[in-house]
């Protein structure tokens, strides 16, 4: 089985790879099952049955979690067995601990278990994790998707120079579909050519770098072939995709190709995407494909300007307002999420409450908050920090104004007749994201309609109307 775990403070991150809460799936077992856990201070490992089967243990974003299925894919055609693979985050201090934490207690529970590390914080600090006594083998971003990786332990430390690939994991078969599997990832970029000053992932992941337009396609075909309602793209920078090709293609431009190419897909959604920019092929892509979803996970970061200038992002926050309303403009009923820092060093209760503001100012349904965590390295470290409990207090503010923005997102839902994705019995996720518990069969990947009655506070309420009583 796979298993994901999100540090509550990271898992939205700007270079993580997607929106968070793309990552439910139906609980259970099974070699290819993912499931959605948020880790809390305890790393949990899964106990394999037999405990000789391929345990992956995923800490992060979307990307890993996605990655993940193709390590554990290579790892069986190497011949490995009865092992447990983490795909470590770096993001914060706190996903590196609980990191080594599930490795001991992997030990512990399965002495006899191969133990290989992977990921992003293996990458950028292999030493630690090969001087573990618990590992057999480290493996960097850049090898653990190559053809004979896990079949060799004798050399335990096998990481390269991230900056220096160009390579993508192209030559996986695609994974059969899992039974309780509700939609598929398909990565399309990976890399960041961007240098945010709290962000340590290009480190881990390398420069930008896109998979060609024509394999894309050959793997959404390939899983809608094999009965997947809904595939989401991802990447760690998506609107970069196809800036490394001669002709400079953009993210539209692939999107419009998909739905072009593969007219059987009935859903195509995008993971977290920046908010610098949306080309003008992806805008009329919005505005004319209803099976593109209209939900966008911005990485916003900010709501005021100097932070964003000291945080070396691109945009400003009149560029994301008028981004937000630009896509407004020709999808109307379009929601939008996104990943907010509060305690960035240098910030002041008025840079704060501009941060604030921006959630009601945009009216964003979701919002993914976390605290500021100094990376080594970065930028930001070195800068003037705040207070560990400001950053506390501050944190839990935008959490409480996000939760605000959610109520007043699903006060809008009730009546409304929605097209649904089951991700797991009694629970579907509508076309803009909107997380629904309801009342009547379904079964994970399956397409229903659900009438919304109410809602909770975090989400809708809904039955599945009797189609004899429409007729």
């Amino acid at each position: 089985m796979t298993l994901l775990l999100q540090d509550n403070s990271t898992s939205g991150h700007p270079r993580g790879g997607g929106d968070p809460g793309l990552s439910s799936e139906a609980p259970g077992s099974g070699i290819s099952q993912t499931t959605n856990a948020t880790a809390s201070g305890k790393a949990w490992v899964p106990a394999s049955a037999g405990m000789t089967g391929i345990d992956v243990v995923t800490f992060g974003c979307r990307l890993n979690a996605h990655e993940s299925d193709q390590a554990r894919a290579r790892a069986e055609a190497d011949g490995l067995s009865d092992a447990v693979i983490f795909n470590t985050c770096a993001v914060t201090g706190e996903a590196v601990r609980q990191a080594r934490q599930a490795i001991r207690k992997a030990r512990r529970e399965r002495p006899d278990a191969r133990l290989v590390v992977t990921g992003c914080a293996a990458q950028i600090d292999p030493g630690a994790f090969a001087a573990m006594p618990e590992v057999d083998l480290v493996l960097g971003n850049d090898r653990k998707s190559e053809p004979g990786a896990y079949a060799d332990f004798a050399m335990r430390l096998k990481v390269g120079d991230i900056m220096q690939t160009r390579a993508l994991a192209r030559d996986l078969p695609v994974a059969a579909r899992p039974a309780q599997r509700a939609r598929a990832y398909v990565e399309v970029q990976n890399g960041c050519d961007h240098r945010c000053t709290f962000c340590i992932i290009p480190f881990g992941r390398g420069n930008s770098r896109s998979v060609e337009a024509g394999e894309v396609v050959r793997r959404v075909r390939a899983l809608t072939e094999q009965g997947f309602n809904e595939v989401v793209l991802t990447g760690v920078d998506m609107t970069a995709w196809g800036q490394d090709f001669p002709e400079q293609p953009m993210l539209g431009e692939l999107v419009a190709r998909i739905l072009k190419d593969v007219p059987g897909l009935p859903r195509l959604r995008l993971s977290s995407i920046d908010a610098a920019e949306i080309d003008p092929a992806l805008l009329r892509c919005l505005a004319e494909e209803s099976r593109l979803m209209p939900y966008l996970h911005l990485s916003l970061q900010h709501g005021d300007d100097m932070i964003l200038k000291r945080m070396k992002r691109r945009h400003s926050r009149a560029d994301a307002l008028r981004l937000i309303d630009s896509v407004r403009r020709v999808r109307p009923y379009v929601a939008f999420g996104c990943d907010l820092i509060a305690g960035f060093p240098t910030e002041t209760d008025e840079m704060f409450e501009n941060t604030l503001s921006l959630v009601a100012e945009a009216g964003l349904a979701y919002v993914h908050a976390f605290p500021f965590s100094p990376r080594p390295g970065t930028p930001a470290e070195r800068m003037p920090q705040l207070d560990r409990a400001v950053i506390k207090d501050r944190a839990e503010r935008l959490r409480a104004v996000g939760a605000a923005a959610l109520a007043r997102h699903l006060d809008g839902q009730a009546g409304r007749t929605v097209c649904a994705i089951v991700e797991k019995p009694g629970h579907a996720r509508a076309e803009d994201f909107t997380e629904i518990a309801f009342d009547g069969a379904g079964s994970p990947g399956e397409i229903v309609r659900l009438r919304i009655t109410a809602h909770d506070g975090r989400m809708a309420q809904a039955f599945r109307p009797d189609p004899a009583a429409a007729t």
